[in-house]
């Protein structure tokens, strides 16, 4: 249903170094680059980080990346602690959400709560 996203980030800089980091081990990568905007994607363009407009502080958001396996999880997970983001929940089965569904959180430069998961068994 979704054709992109796009979200405000306070430096661009530092969140694009970020998502290349995180979004890496998961197939990911930057596609494009539109003045200060920039997407990431695995085909297409449908994760857009784009500056923030005033210095009002935003509402945290919640955005999960397709993994392609469990071991992608991990690696998006080892990619964040990396870059000093604070890690929220590590590489785990999440049986409430359903008996397959393996996933880990992070938060972002700006405090957004990022998640890599894996559907499958």
């Amino acid at each position: 249903m979704l054709d992109h996203v796009a979200i405000q980030v306070s430096d661009i800089a530092s969140s694009a170094a970020f998502y290349d980091a995180v979004l890496g081990p998961l197939g990911g990568a930057r596609k494009k680059q539109f003045g200060e905007n920039i997407s990431f994607g695995v085909t297409g363009h449908p994760f857009w980080l784009v500056p923030a407009t005033d210095a009002t502080p935003s509402r945290e958001l919640h955005v999960a990346f397709v993994a392609g396996d469990r071991a992608s999880v991990d690696a998006f997970y080892a990619a964040a602690l990396a870059t000093g983001a604070e890690g929220l929940h590590a590489p785990r089965l999440w049986p409430e959400y359903h008996e397959s569904y393996y996933g880990a959180f992070v938060r972002d430069p700006d405090g957004n709560n990022v998640e890599a998961v894996c559907h499958l068994p």
